[in-house]
């Protein structure tokens, strides 16, 4: 695609808006349950993303997060690596993303009633995300999204979770989780005027880890999330979102023993995105546990750059 229309399609504000796609799926490695704003908001096809985002955590931020650990008090430092396609399917629009975590990680937790403390680095595992919208985005060329108008979206994804992380099997505490995770998730978006309206429903499912502390099997139940979510868009091309999150179930079992670790655990958080070019944007983002019963006890500040191009 020429200059001159990329210059076009980026002075528009509504377009413009669309480039800032959301990565906190990136941005950490610690919880299954994100909060991903944007996430199916109608973007041209042939986009291409990079990402380059720094996450400091503090709190129950182990890659694991419903591990058999009591008083769990962990500080990470996160850099992630991401990279963002666009493409049509079968008229639609579609999306693959990918991410890969480095992540340095220190502090301590209770184990058995005794004090221990852990310091790690070493790269996460892999997140890997295929989305389709399934009506309201069609597959279009840049030069005919400058004219379509948002309205209501309906579209579908799946998250891989990908175990390449760094996992030593003698270790409670880990980076990566030595198992692989799946999320099929349904979204809903609606556009009013400069108002983003969405919710989120998805799963997680979870292969077994036969090397948890070396000679046994964890396993974990399917945990159920729900997201909600209100952006605003406002006239200098900057935008501001609250996000609220919700995930229940995950209880783990030990060699088959129930260790009544099921979360309830509710999540709240914001984002502010402005612009630096006409292709590129930086990213505030936060977002912390305000109840919950076991795991994802943390709070995160991101910072995130992205560049974008056709």
């Amino acid at each position: 695609m020429g200059s001159s229309l990329v210059a076009s399609l980026m002075v528009n504000h509504r377009a413009y808006i669309s480039f800032q796609i959301y990565i906190l799926l990136f941005t950490g490695y610690s919880s299954a349950q994100e909060l991903e704003p944007r996430s199916y908001t109608v973007i041209p096809k042939g986009l291409k993303v990079a990402a380059l985002s720094y996450t400091i955590s503090h709190g129950n931020v182990v890659a694991d997060a419903t591990s058999p650990i009591q008083d769990l008090k962990l500080t990470s430092s996160v850099f992630a690596l991401g990279h963002i396609r666009t493409f049509g399917l079968f008229g639609k629009l579609a999306k693959v993303q990918l991410g890969l975590p480095y992540v340095f990680l220190s502090g301590g937790a209770k184990i058995n009633g005794v004090d221990t403390s852990a310091n790690r680095s070493g790269f996460g595992d892999a997140r890997l995300k295929i989305g389709l919208n399934l009506l309201g985005s069609p597959a279009m060329a840049p030069k005919d999204f400058q004219k379509f108008n948002e309205e209501t979206v309906l579209g579908t994804s799946i998250i891989f979770s990908i175990p390449v992380g760094q996992y030593w099997p003698e270790k409670v505490i880990n980076i990566g989780t030595n198992r692989w995770g799946f999320k099929p998730e349904i979204g809903f978006s609606r556009k009013k005027g400069s108002w983003y309206f969405e919710t989120y429903a998805g799963v997680w499912f979870f292969t077994r880890n036969n090397d948890f502390l070396k000679t046994s099997n964890l396993d974990q139940e399917p945990i159920f999330s729900f997201q909600a979510h209100v952006s605003h868009l406002f006239p200098k091309k900057s935008w501001v979102a609250i996000n609220g999150g919700y995930a229940d179930g995950g209880q783990t079992t030990i060699n088959g023993v129930h260790q009544n670790n099921f979360q309830k655990n509710w999540r709240l958080g914001g984002t502010y995105s402005m612009p630096l070019s006409r292709q590129s944007s930086i990213r505030a983002i936060v977002h912390t546990g305000v109840a919950t019963r076991a795991g994802g006890d943390f709070t995160a500040l991101t910072v995130a750059y992205t560049y974008s191009w056709f």
